[in-house]
């Protein structure tokens, strides 16, 4: 299931009005996190799907105790096709929770929800489309005139994005129901997809390579795995956040470069239906595609040029409206050195 996609359409008037309700309330109230019994400060992250690859740093970090050594106690609560973040973080269920795309924080500022992303640990969204192997498919722009299999969530973020860069029309939307068969059935469809699931699940279930294309790699701006916080928290609890993006940072390295076992063995208790072979797979492609380290080397780094240039696609696309306030929707001050 591409449940980005999914999870981008649950960001919706439940969470958006709870969060813009408690903006007034805790406008002047401080926060003041709870702690276990060893004084650290209990963090509860909401992640955006079941516990997976695309989280792996942040589950190595609780395995080797990156989180711990900086006072941090920190729950990782997965995510699921009913969960709604920000209505997490409204109602005090989460303290921090993950953003999958740009338009999930963007939606949230045009609202004037009190939330802001701090950093953002996939500098590429691994969102991609999938077709049948074909030769003569070499880029998305050859795409064109074939069906496309979109999500309802999807017709409203990336697809006008599309529309915009290649010419596509809504005429070629057909409804995907996150069920493989209409994509199977038709050689000329397209399919949405996630770079570290649906082409794996796809070639092991159904023993065809299917062609991949990479929204990012032809200049989709927007980044993924973001990380949400209420105002309050960064204003009544700066050091808090500061050593949960290092400590998240940190895993993330550990992740990539080390044995990433530690973090597979809680998530596979997190999510049993998770295995081996798509973790490995999953991990695999975060390297070899650079979803992770920013070309300067960073993990977790963003800059206002990508926010702008997101905010300006998809404001011209019609997405937005030109008055909204993009630069709210981010932080910078977590990430200078």
């Amino acid at each position: 299931m591409d449940r980005r996609s999914l999870i981008a359409g649950l960001t919706g008037a439940a969470g958006v009005a709870a969060l813009g309700g408690l903006a007034a309330l805790n406008a002047c109230q401080p926060r003041r996190e709870p702690t276990d019994r060893y004084g650290r400060t209990r963090i509860r992250f909401a992640t955006d799907w079941r516990a997976q690859a695309e989280h792996g740093g942040f589950y190595q970090a609780v395995a080797n105790g990156s989180y711990s050594r900086r006072d941090l106690n920190v729950e990782i609560i997965q995510g699921s096709p009913t969960v709604d973040v920000p209505q997490l973080l409204a109602s005090g269920q989460a303290e921090l929770g993950m953003g999958s795309n740009a338009f999930i924080p963007m939606n949230l500022t045009a609202e004037g929800a009190p939330v802001s992303v701090v950093a953002a640990f996939f500098q590429k969204d691994p969102q991609v489309l999938i077709a049948h192997p074909d030769a003569a498919l070499t880029s998305i722009a050859d795409l064109a005139e074939r069906p496309f299999l979109l999500a309802d969530a999807s017709i409203n973020a990336f697809w006008p994005w599309l529309k915009a860069r290649y010419g596509f029309t809504d005429s070629q939307v057909r409804p995907y129901t996150f069920n493989p068969a209409p994509f199977l059935a038709d050689p000329r469809a397209v399919q949405q997809g996630y770079l570290t699931s649906e082409p794996h699940t796809l070639e092991a279930t159904d023993g065809f390579q299917p062609r991949v294309f990479s929204l990012a790699d032809e200049g989709y701006p927007s980044y993924a795995n973001m990380l949400l916080c209420p105002d309050t928290l960064m204003r009544d609890n700066r050091s808090v956040v500061a050593r949960f993006i290092e400590a998240s940072v940190e895993g993330w390295q550990s992740y990539l470069n080390d044995d990433p076992a530690p973090a597979d063995t809680l998530i596979k208790r997190a999510n049993p239906q998770m295995t081996q072979d798509l973790l490995t797979w999953g991990r695999d492609q975060l390297i070899a595609n650079e979803i992770v380290v920013s070309p300067g080397g960073r993990i977790g780094d963003m800059s206002a040029a990508r926010w702008e240039a997101f905010f300006t696609a998809t404001s011209e696309a019609g997405i937005y409206s030109p008055d909204v306030d993009w630069r709210s929707a981010f932080t910078l001050d977590f990430l200078r050195s």
